[in-house]
């Protein structure tokens, strides 16, 4: 039997371990799916590259005090966590040192403060999912729910403990819905969407539904409290169908703000969480009621709204027109439109003479997605040289890639004149492997 100690996770929550030369140094790099750091296992390589194999643990030789039991039962086979064996507080303390590793090895800094972490439920906590639908002809089924793990095969998952207890009951009677439409063969998808007291479900459907099938999906909205909405092309093509009229949104309290969303915008997953970020993010802000903010990839508005309420104006940027329409409508419905204002741009190529045309920023609220920010902060960099009145004095950067993070904190930090005042995760997602983070940087 293969043998070898892990050491640490990797970013897909891989034990990670290393197998000894000849002369006893660390050698070739093993990740090993299911291991945890300081545990002693048996393990089955299943790729082997030059520099690193892949392998699944076959024995548990010495276990870490951090193991627990899974939750749901379907881990292991679905890929919708990946971390379930880990205690969940030490699962917030291995995201905080990829952060930090991150920021160290990639962008060569570190925080002088490292924030506390912000936590939240832990189970039944994704608002939102696009669950794969599949005609599993030779077993005579249908499956709804996330991809097995590593596959393009839909989990045959009968509940999910990271869904709110009302849709892990009803997968089961999902299933044999869809199962019993005419468009079975023609519904790839359902899209789910929770807001306000409203749950939304939208059928990707490629053919036109029947009259039974309309009945069957009214009957089905009527006795589960769902609202169905149906998507015949790309994600503008969605519309509410039963009932027919949508109040789909979710609140900022802390603001006095409400947020109408189609259950195809982005949004957090995690609601909870998403008002302790921006809570959290506007407070490091430190907006004053004399200032001009920017909030670059403002999408639907989540922080542009809430700074408007304490800033002189705010301009969120973003480079989809549908979504800074759908931004100034938001506004609107919460009588903030006098101190928001919108503008389309692609900040992915936006430059020190765009900036400097927008006018003069006191901050920044950057939250970027995974591709991170970097042409903003080349443009940053070039502000240094060309108008250095025009850097805003502080940053807060919300991030959902460490990587991209600490690409473009090296940046800041070592070529544009910031230091890195603040980091720390946010658990949006407890039980898989992604990092939620934010760092604050304040100009020299």
């Amino acid at each position: 039997m293969n043998t070898i100690e892990i050491r640490s996770f990797d970013m897909d929550a891989r034990g990670v371990g290393h197998l000894q030369n000849e002369d006893g140094t660390p050698g070739k790099v093993v990740f090993v799916e299911g291991a945890l750091p300081g545990e002693l296992v048996g393990f089955s390589t299943f790729k082997k590259k030059a520099s690193w194999e892949a392998a699944n643990m076959t024995d548990l030789l010495r276990e870490s005090s951090q193991r627990i039991k899974p939750k749901c039962e379907f881990f292991g086979t679905c890929g919708g966590c990946s971390m379930q064996h880990l205690e969940p507080n030490a699962q917030v303390a291995m995201k905080q040192r990829v952060l930090e590793d991150n920021l160290w090895h990639i962008g060569k800094v570190r925080a002088e403060t490292m924030l506390r972490p912000i936590y939240g439920p832990t189970w039944g906590y994704r608002f939102r999912a696009r669950l794969s639908v599949r005609h599993v002809q030779k077993k005579g089924t249908v499956l709804v729910g996330f991809h097995e793990k590593k596959s393009r095969y839909v989990a045959n998952m009968e509940t999910c403990e990271i869904l709110p207890p009302h849709i892990s009951t009803m997968l089961m009677p999902l299933r044999s819905l869809v199962a019993s439409l005419s468009i079975v063969e023609a519904l790839p998808q359902i899209e789910l969407a929770i807001g306000e007291g409203v749950t939304a479900m939208v059928l990707r459907i490629m053919a036109p539904l029947t009259a039974e099938d309309e009945r069957k999906l009214s009957l089905f909205a009527d006795q589960h409290n769902v609202q169905w909405w149906l998507q015949t092309g790309g994600p503008d093509t969605a519309t509410p169908y039963y009932p027919a009229v949508s109040d789909l949104h979710y609140l900022l309290p802390e603001f006095g703000v409400k947020m109408p969303f189609k259950p195809t915008d982005f949004t957090q997953v995690n609601h909870h969480i998403n008002r302790v970020l921006v809570a959290r993010a506007l407070r490091l802000l430190d907006v004053q009621k004399s200032e001009r903010i920017a909030d670059l990839f403002c999408g639907l508005g989540n922080f542009t709204l809430p700074i408007a309420t304490l800033a002189k104006e705010v301009v969120g940027i973003e480079g989809s027109i549908a979504l800074t329409e759908r931004a100034l409508e938001n506004a609107r419905h919460n009588g903030l439109d006098a101190k928001t204002s919108f503008s389309t741009r692609n900040l992915f190529e936006i430059t020190a003479d765009d900036f400097i045309k927008l006018g003069r920023f006191d901050r920044f609220l950057i939250d970027p997605p995974r591709d991170g920010a970097m042409a903003v902060c080349q443009a940053l960099i070039d502000l240094g040289r060309v108008a250095p009145e025009f850097k805003p004095k502080r940053l807060v950067y919300v991030s959902c890639s460490p990587s991209t993070l600490a690409r473009d904190a090296g940046m800041l930090v070592n070529e544009a004149g910031y230091r890195l005042t603040y980091a720390g995760v946010v658990n949006m997602f407890p039980h898989t492997s992604h990092v939620e983070s934010m760092a604050v940087f304040d100009l020299i």
